[in-house]
């Protein structure tokens, strides 16, 4: 799962990223033989197959996307380029397209466009502009959505890395989000997700220092296409990594202002 660590942009940023798999949550006494299967599942939420043919460990990601009415033009139409150019980049190297899961939760309003699925057949959405900025009720999403597929993983047997969450945003919390503060940086000290927050010009960078650990990085432009082809080798190198190991990120370059 994941969140992103950047390398070469100023104290805030590291320039590795451990991928162990969390304490007690990755194969540990979870490890099933490989005849065991996930329990029938009558409404096929959860196939009992979901694994049979791609049993390689998972780094999941959870996008969350700010599309409320501010981001409406330009910047949006930005956004789902980027989103398009993520879809190429991953799908094009075939080890991080079998290992690399995404889930996308975009807001105002809330709403679940793709659910974790790997990247070789992963389709991305296009997003609408509409609505205000329920920031921390999407954080709450995402990281239950977590929770579940870690969940699913270790049922199956599964071995999987640190989660990430990714958020992208242009502006502040229209709702309630300490709690969801507190959570993220929870995770964060347990060591079960890295979270990071990107702003768009106009996002209210001192809110997102309280809400992520790492200090906020802020968009040099609408360079979306930028960042996502940044994503795509970071993502890259984690899949082509060992658990117990640390990863070397690209250095940012381009789309990020120090």
């Amino acid at each position: 799962m994941i969140v992103v660590a950047l390398a070469g942009q100023g104290r805030y940023i590291m320039g590795t990223l451990s991928i162990l798999r969390e304490p007690r949550e990755g194969l540990g006494e979870s490890l099933m033989n490989s005849f065991d299967q996930v329990p029938y599942n009558p409404d096929n939420s959860v196939p009992a197959n979901i694994f049979a043919d791609n049993p390689d460990p998972r780094c999941p990601v959870v996008l969350l996307l700010d599309k409320s009415g501010s981001m409406r033009g330009t910047p949006i139409e930005q956004l789902n380029e980027g989103l398009r150019a993520f879809q190429r980049d991953m799908s094009s190297d075939p080890l991080a397209a079998r290992r690399i899961e995404v889930a996308i939760v975009s807001f105002g309003p809330i709403t679940s466009d793709t659910d974790f699925i790997t990247m070789d057949s992963f389709t991305p959405p296009t997003l609408h502009p509409e609505g205000d900025t329920p920031m921390g009720r999407a954080i709450t999403v995402g990281l239950d959505m977590l929770a579940e597929r870690k969940r699913i993983y270790r049922e199956n047997g599964i071995a999987y890395f640190r989660p990430w969450i990714f958020l992208i945003t242009d502006g502040a919390p229209t709702d309630k989000w300490a709690e969801a503060a507190r959570r993220v940086r929870e995770e964060e000290t347990a060591k079960r997700v890295a979270f990071f927050a990107v702003g768009v010009e106009g996002a209210d960078f001192d809110r997102l220092a309280q809400i992520s650990v790492r200090e906020p990085i802020r968009l040099k432009g609408l360079r979306f296409t930028d960042l996502f082809k940044w994503l795509s080798a970071s993502l890259a190198a984690v899949s082509r990594s060992q658990p117990g190991t640390s990863v070397a990120l690209p250095a940012v370059r381009g789309w990020a202002e120090i």
